[in-house]
């Protein structure tokens, strides 16, 4: 769960709890929780007060109604991938006995970690380990599919912490035959540094708090212009029916961590919709990431991001044929780095300008990247 940190604070404020609202003394991102789940939130300054929004009644509403129901019979399998960040996996492994809902099987997929550490923590936790010795998540991602006997896959990362209903409500979200994937809320656990509140303010996890379902309307209607496939949620938190995976094929290998650096869940999302299903994002599916602590390490993970963007682009044009992700790779992105750069020349540097190099840089290299990359037979 969230704790408060030196630079600025995660306020959880119970929306029903009595008590007059209180002014902040840092920087704090207020989030807002009715009946145990997060419903709302607000970004605050020094000298603001955490006052509830009026839709957090109308959220409230809707969201009894869907929670009102018993939790399907799907069989799950969770998977988390991971590589060299032990503690990190055995906080987030400490959660999943603290599931309303627990999952049927847990795979860990050690990603060519150096060492036995990793496994040693995989042993204690009773769960089973897989070995993936090529580096790359997306290579992770596929060897838990191939392993997982679960109706559903379920996917999270081991820098995450779950909350206890979330194998529960992401079952839940799969109440109509047309889902084939959904994604969940993905809140900061705490913003301790500069770093870890430049991210969640410019690059966040967070997706809102109001079911979401992107279908082949949200796709046609994007299309021409590269459909945006990367606002449908966040790879640590998703989800998938197993028999996708033999209809429509695994994750492309050539994306994300290890390889192009990112956007292999989006891809793959992308395919989804492409192929006529539908992607649910469903905000009481609810998890804890810990972002980057340093500011190094945040650009380095920007540029990582951008990489992996222009090689999706180009993957999704592979696969589709659709002229929008060439679009987007090369007049979208290009025109708006430039408009941006001259912004800065003129209004100096702020938060939203301040990594424009690392992504510049970073879609620069995912093209080149794909262009030496080699095809997938």
């Amino acid at each position: 769960m969230p704790n408060n940190g030196d630079f600025a604070d995660v306020m959880i404020v119970d929306c029903q709890a009595a008590g007059p609202a209180r002014a902040v003394t840092k920087k704090s991102l207020a989030i807002f929780v009715a009946e145990g789940l997060p419903v709302d939130q607000a970004w605050l300054e020094p000298g603001d007060t955490a006052r509830v929004a009026d839709v957090v009644a109308s959220r409230l509403k809707a969201r009894r109604s869907r929670l009102d129901t018993t939790i399907p019979t799907y069989s799950t399998s969770v998977v988390i991938c991971t590589r060299d960040r032990p503690n990190d996996l055995r906080r987030c492994l400490a959660s999943l006995p603290l599931q309303t809902r627990p999952p049927d099987e847990v795979i860990v997929v050690d990603n060519a970690s150096g060492g036995r550490e990793t496994r040693d923590v995989v042993e204690a936790a009773g769960v089973r380990y897989l070995r993936e010795d090529r580096p790359g998540l997306d290579f992770a991602r596929n060897c838990g599919a191939r392993a997982a006997t679960g109706d559903l896959v379920i996917y999270t990362d081991d820098d995450t912490e779950l909350h206890p209903d979330w194998i529960g409500n992401m079952i839940r979200a799969f109440d109509d035959p047309a889902i084939a994937a959904v994604t969940g809320l993905v809140l900061p656990a705490a913003l301790k540094t500069e770093a870890q509140w430049l991210f969640e303010d410019q690059w966040s996890f967070g997706r809102g708090y109001d079911r979401i379902d992107y279908d082949n309307a949200f796709y046609t209607a994007n299309r021409s212009r590269g459909c945006p496939a990367w606002i449908i949620g966040a790879g640590a938190n998703m989800a998938f029916r197993r028999g996708i995976f033999d209809e429509i094929g695994y994750f492309d290998e050539r994306l994300d961590v290890g390889q192009a650096g990112c956007s292999g869940d989006s891809e793959y999302w992308y395919r989804l919709l492409a192929s006529g299903h539908t992607c649910r994002y469903e905000p009481t599916a609810v998890l804890w990431h810990h972002h980057r602590l340093r500011i190094e390490d945040l650009n380095k993970q920007i540029y990582a991001y951008m990489r992996g963007h222009a090689a999706a682009l180009m993957v999704q044009y592979e696969r589709t044929g659709d002229r929008g992700n060439l679009r987007r790779a090369f007049l979208t992105m290009p025109n708006d780095y430039l408009r941006r750069f001259i912004r800065r020349m003129r209004d100096g540097k702020k938060s939203s300008n301040r990594f424009l190099s690392a992504e510049a840089r970073g879609m620069a290299a995912g093209l080149i990247f794909y262009f030496r990359s080699s095809r997938p037979n």
